[in-house]
């Protein structure tokens, strides 16, 4: 697959138009009389006036002398096409096979085929779901907390209707942002089952995922991502009308590069909900629950990391410099964290270990992934490094003062180091530390100012208002699963294990 990615790139590079500034257009917009806007918002589906109709038929006039800026017309970018096609297969190859194997390596031997079941059906159910209303309610038009209703069944999602990405004038196809989108809102509620492995029914994940993904996925995704586009910007009177239609976080200037707060903190603040509602497995802190095959998990880390580069340097919509600085703090961060992981692991507990290396990995990702666009090099080391640490302690430390059985770490992990990640953006976005700044897409520059201490107040309101949304959502949709379809399968089923008692079958033969 790497070589096909590759062989894809190297394809679609040759046209790559050079960027007009290293900082591009991701970084978070508006000019110094407004609030600052997000750098990873999703594109909207209207975000020009021919953003349903193909890039020839848009007509090419000059624009009349009086108007001072109108948004060019609307091309698709092949080379961009390429690329956030790429990306979106990299997410998906992240989920299946990453997220299985990762999660399947670390349960016990009698629930492995439960956890792969799991994953795989989620994702599926979640991928019909963005079909039938998903993408409609995170990315396009309604108000500030919620989309509308445009592409609901998919109506006029076609190859011939396109979306902007972050430069003006220059687009992709929607559909290559549909999948790419819809690949994020699947791996975030599959995430969600390694909380509660080992003890929960089937037919209660599959509920409370639909029910979770609607009521808790789509608003954060739209508060967060989706403006109007950058044509939108037109000139500084335009701007206030622009963040009127625009997602409430995103208009309050929150930065989340790729995921930080709809991803990790949201799937985590779920799992870590229903821990607690479903309870302990039987044998919890009494006997040995350990991974019954690291080695997968070792192979699923590996995955998940390949994967990720997709996942953070696809976010960036283009194929230019902000792909390419995601693509590397995604290589660094991620290294900085095992590293501190497994130097932390090895002073505490005198042995470094596999499972410590694989879970630093995944600590690193998580971190990087709302600041993979944003900050620079150092910035990305330093934030591995501290999510290394941070992690550490969220999965041994923390755990104990939770006293919940979160199964795989799912909040220790993506909890923690997604919200250190989302807080520590707003410091090493700064210029000052190698970071690109706001970007303000009417001058389509760097905003001159940047205040840290603001700029982390902002990203502390992202992480509380993700944090309320998805425990209240959560908690309301275990208690509807535990009363209708029920939660929990029974004492004596999961003794025997969820292969044989829920799926009747066996993963490795005695």
């Amino acid at each position: 697959m790497a070589a096909a990615c590759a062989l894809a790139l190297a394809l679609a590079m040759p046209a790559v138009k050079a960027q007009e500034a290293t900082a591009a257009p991701t970084a978070a917009e508006a000019p110094a009389e407004a609030a600052p806007a997000t750098a990873d918002a999703a594109t909207a589906t209207d975000a020009a006036p021919a953003a349903t109709t193909p890039a020839e038929a848009v007509p090419t006039e000059a624009a009349p002398a009086e108007t001072e800026a109108e948004a060019p017309a609307p091309t698709i970018s092949k080379p961009d096409t390429v690329w956030v096609l790429v990306s979106a297969a990299l997410v998906i190859f992240m989920t299946l096979p990453g997220l299985a194997l990762f999660y399947g390596g670390l349960v016990r031997s009698k629930n492995v085929l439960s956890i792969l079941i799991q994953n795989l059906a989620v994702f599926s159910l979640v991928a019909v779901l963005w079909a039938l209303y998903g993408y409609s309610l995170a990315f396009t038009e309604g108000n500030a907390f919620i989309g509308g209703t445009d592409r609901v069944l998919a109506a006029g999602l076609n190859a011939a209707s396109i979306a902007a990405t972050f430069t003006k004038g220059v687009y992709i196809p929607e559909l290559a942002f549909f999948v790419f989108q819809g690949a994020f809102a699947c791996i975030t509620c599959a995430l969600i089952v390694g909380a509660f492995a080992e003890r929960v029914k089937f037919a209660g994940v599959m509920l409370f995922t639909v029910l979770w993904f609607t009521f808790a996925y789509l608003p954060m995704a739209h508060m967060v991502w989706f403006f109007p586009g950058p044509d939108a910007f037109t000139s500084t009177d335009a701007v206030d009308g622009v963040l009127a239609k625009s997602g409430y976080l995103w208009a309050k200037g929150a930065l989340d590069f790729a995921g930080g707060t709809v991803v990790h903190i949201n799937a985590a603040v779920a799992g870590l909900v229903g821990a607690f509602v479903i309870g302990k497995r039987i044998g919890f802190g009494r006997e040995a629950i350990k991974p019954h095959n690291l080695t997968q998990t070792m192979v699923g880390a590996s995955i998940l990391w390949f994967g990720w580069f997709g996942f953070n340097a696809g976010s960036a919509l283009e194929a230019g410099g902000v792909a390419a600085i995601a693509f590397v703090n995604t290589f660094l961060a991620t290294a900085a964290a095992v590293v501190a992981w497994l130097t932390m692991e090895w002073i505490g507990k005198g042995k470094p270990s596999l499972l410590g290396a694989a879970s630093g990995a995944v600590a690193g990702l998580v971190v990087i992934t709302p600041a993979a666009g944003l900050v620079g090099l150092m910035g990305a080391l330093a934030m591995g490094a501290i999510a290394g640490a941070l992690c550490l302690w969220g999965v041994s430390g923390l755990k104990r003062l939770l006293g919940a059985d979160d199964s795989l770490d799912v909040f220790g992990v993506h909890g923690v180091g997604g919200i250190a990640g989302a807080l520590l953006t707003g410091v090493f976005a700064a210029p000052a530390l190698g970071g690109a700044g706001l970007w303000d897409y009417v001058t389509e520059t760097a905003l001159p100012d940047y205040d840290i201490a603001a700029q982390v107040w902002i990203q502390a309101q992202g992480v509380l208002i993700t944090v309320v949304l998805s425990s209240v959502v959560a908690l309301l949709a275990f208690l509807i699963v535990k009363y209708t379809v029920g939660l929990r399968v029974s004492e004596e089923a999961e003794r025997e294990g969820l292969d044989i008692s829920s799926h009747g079958e066996a993963a490795y033969e005695s």
